[in-house]
Formats: structure tokens, C-alpha cells, sequence
């Protein structure tokens, strides 16, 4: 039987599986981070709930943006390229964004949750494949308000042709890559400590990595946390 793939730009409540998306860039940052070897990631909604946790978890890391800026007072912003000059290995992260964190809090519901960019696409359907769904809810979180911002629905249609109509995958990608470069969505990338240009090469580097990220609610806190794990593939 073929899985079923339902879109959704928020998700609030269950469903079979829900994959959350975010290429720019908080999604990306977790796959270097994982690869770097950090332990695992805690991803929470609200700036005070990071700050509380990393107080209970001594030798955490903070990371993440609110309005695509560092946050005083953590570690890292939300950039791949910032990611990988950091030492990370055996560390727990906790991460705090605008729109990826939120979309993988709201997906708690989800019998099965995964969070993905484009550099873990493939890897990402093919967990999903391994587990036998009827049914995936594809959720991109990009903000509405950002001009131009497509890349999540790039890498939903990406995922869907991987899991519906793989032998069409790579022409259904290099469209979607065609039409963001046109977009100008990473223009603003350069000469800006938040911004780097390299984290462009990084966000574009489709399937780099051969790890899904599986998340699950961390109970015991006063506030959703979600902890998310590397699944080798």
C-alpha cells in the first residue's frame, strides 16, 4: 500500500507521523551538530525554557536566534557553518528558534516525529519508509511573513517524490533548488556574524548526511520538551 502524504503548514494534535521541517536554518544547524557528535538535542519553544534547562543540565550548550540573532547569553546562533568551528562532541544541545523549534513542539502529538532539511532528506525518507506508515504529515515551518521563503516547501516536495515517486526525486529537487536560488531567499547571507556566507554551502549540501532525527517528548519539566536523537541509516 502507498503512504499517504498530507501537507500542513502548522500542526497542532495528532497524526500517524509528522515530519517538521526547517532548511534555514535550525534543522540543518542539528544535523552538523550530530554529526559533530553532539550527544543529543533539546528542542523547546521559549528563550526562559532553554535558560531553565541548560540550568539543570550542567555542560549544555545554547543554542539558537530570535529574530535570526544570537541570543545573549548562548553559545551558539543558529548556523551551520558557526556549528561545525564548535566542538561538540558528547554534548547536550539545547535549541531555541523562531520557527523550527516551534513546528517540532506543536508535532508532539505525532505517534512518530522526525525533523529534517535538506541535508538529510533522503536519509529522513528512508526511515520513514523503514517504518511501514500508512500516512506522513509533511510540515514546513518556515515564517509566512519572511519574503520568499520556500525552502521547506523545496524540501517537502522533495521528500514526498522521494517517498511517492523516487525515480522522480532528483528532477522534483533541482526544480525546487532552481526556483530558490531565483527567489534570492539566501541573498542576505555575507558579511555578517549571524549570517555567514558559508552557511549557505552548508544549508544546500542535499543529503550530506545519512542520519534521521527522531524526536520524542522529554517529560519532568514545567514546559514541552522535545529530545531528538540521531538514527543512523
Amino acid at each position: 500500500m502507498q503512504i499517504e502524504i498530507l501537507h500542513y503548514r502548522d500542526l497542532n494534535g495528532t497524526t500517524e507521523a509528522a515530519v517538521v521541517i526547517d532548511v534555514i536554518r535550525a534543522f540543518t544547524v542539528a544535523a552538523y551538530a550530530f554529526a559533530g557528535g553532539a550527544e543529543r538535542i533539546l528542542m523547546v519553544r521559549g528563550v526562559d525554557d532553554a535558560l531553565c534547562l541548560h540550568d539543570s543540565l550542567p555542560g549544555s550548550l545554547l543554542a539558537g536566534e530570535v529574530g535570526g540573532r544570537l541570543i545573549p547569553g548562548f553559545d551558539l546562533n543558529n548556523s551551520p557553518s558557526a556549528v561545525q568551528r564548535r566542538t561538540v562532541a558528547g554534548r547536550i544541545i539545547i535549541q531555541r528558534t523562531g520557527a523550527g523549534t516551534q513546528g517540532a513542539v506543536a508535532a508532539s502529538g505525532a505517534g512518530h516525529l522526525v525533523v529534517a532539511s535538506l541535508v538529510n532528506a533522503a536519509a529522513t525518507a528512508a526511515y520513514i519508509r523503514r517504518l511501514g506508515l500508512s500516512s506522513v504529515t509533511l510540515v514546513p515551518t518556515a515564517l509566512p511573513d519572511i519574503d520568499n521563503a520556500i525552502e521547506d516547501l523545496v524540501c517537502a516536495r522533495y521528500l514526498e517524490a522521494l517517498l511517492l515517486r523516487p525515480e522522480e526525486a532528483r528532477d522534483v529537487l533541482e526544480t525546487g533548488l532552481r526556483r530558490l536560488e531565483e527567489t534570492g531567499r539566501y541573498a542576505g547571507f555575507g558579511d555578517d556574524s549571524d549570517f555567514p556566507a558559508d552557511d549557505v554551502e552548508a544549508v544546500l549540501a542535499v543529503d550530506k548526511f545519512n542520519v534521521a532525527m527522531v524526536g520524542k517528548p522529554l517529560d519532568g519539566f514545567p514546559f514541552p520538551v522535545i529530545d531528538v536523537r540521531a538514527i543512523p541509516l
